[in-house]
């Protein structure tokens, strides 16, 4: 039996997938592509799953592109390279778009190397929580290529632009510690509590009305885009929608009982 390259377990109503490639500290073939793809899936579409939790196996979170797969890709006929490119990308955003655009929260539990694509994907995630010894490195530059997975959009709006050009350009490996100071990690914690804490937070951050959390992530994700009225627009559709769903009607009638419950003249018994 093949032994998955994605493991994908759910407890409680947190999904935790991990990349299960340890012997190449969690490289992204496009076998393991396609199985994060489905999990992805599986996780978005899933009302039961409240959020997700991702981290990597062994030593490494994730240790970017399968190098094998770009050699394998360089052997392709001189014509058919652009195109054979063009067509991995597209997987590549695919992939990174599930991730971003995932209607739960996302927490991406860093346990040691996220380099490349690997720390691209830990930024597609809304939060990261990092332990030691992980650390971030956007080595493309060390290839010839540029950040393919999200890194030029998701980079600087955590860094600001200049640091992220200089990590870019680099390609220069961020310890956690100065990851924290810049605003890469969020949280800091034990290694031997990494995805218990992770998963923790997001209990915290999903205990909320799926429907709001959803709506005001989309919203969320394109606010510096937006102007100030496109995001009112997009909130005002959003709030319509919130007005009916179930979360907030039984909220307000929850809230509506107890107040009433408290006001109620109260008799006394002899």
């Amino acid at each position: 039996m093949t032994t998955p390259l994605i493991d994908l377990q759910v407890q409680s109503g947190i999904a935790t997938i991990h990349f299960n490639r340890p012997e190449k500290r969690n490289a992204m073939s496009d076998d393991m592509r396609t199985e994060f793809i489905a999990a992805l899936e599986h996780v978005a579409s899933t009302k039961a799953i409240r959020a997700l939790v991702l981290t990597g196996n062994g030593k490494g979170f994730c240790a970017g592109g399968d190098v094998a797969g770009m050699e394998r890709r360089m052997q392709a006929p001189a014509g058919e390279i652009a195109f054979n490119g063009w067509s991995r990308q597209q997987r590549v955003h695919h992939t990174q778009t599930l991730l971003h655009t995932m209607p739960k929260p996302t927490i991406a539990a860093v346990n040691g190397a996220a380099s490349g694509l690997g720390a691209d994907t830990a930024l597609a995630c809304d939060f990261i929580i990092a332990s030691d010894p992980a650390s971030f490195t956007w080595s493309y530059i060390n290839r010839g290529i540029i950040p393919d997975g999200g890194g030029m959009y998701f980079l600087p709006r955590r860094v600001g632009l200049p640091k992220a050009k200089e990590l870019i350009f680099t390609g220069r490996k961020v310890e956690l510690d100065e990851a924290l100071q810049l605003g890469i990690v969020d949280r800091k914690t034990a290694a031997e509590t990494l995805v218990a804490d992770a998963q923790a937070w997001a209990a915290e951050l999903s205990k909320g009305s799926s429907t709001a959390l959803a709506l005001g992530k989309t919203i969320l994700n394109q606010s510096f885009e937006l102007s100030a009225q496109q995001v009112f627009a997009q909130g005002s559709q959003a709030q319509g929608i919130c007005y009916t769903s179930t979360e907030h009607r039984e909220s307000v009638m929850a809230f509506l009982a107890k107040t009433a419950e408290k006001s109620a003249p109260r008799t006394n018994k002899e």
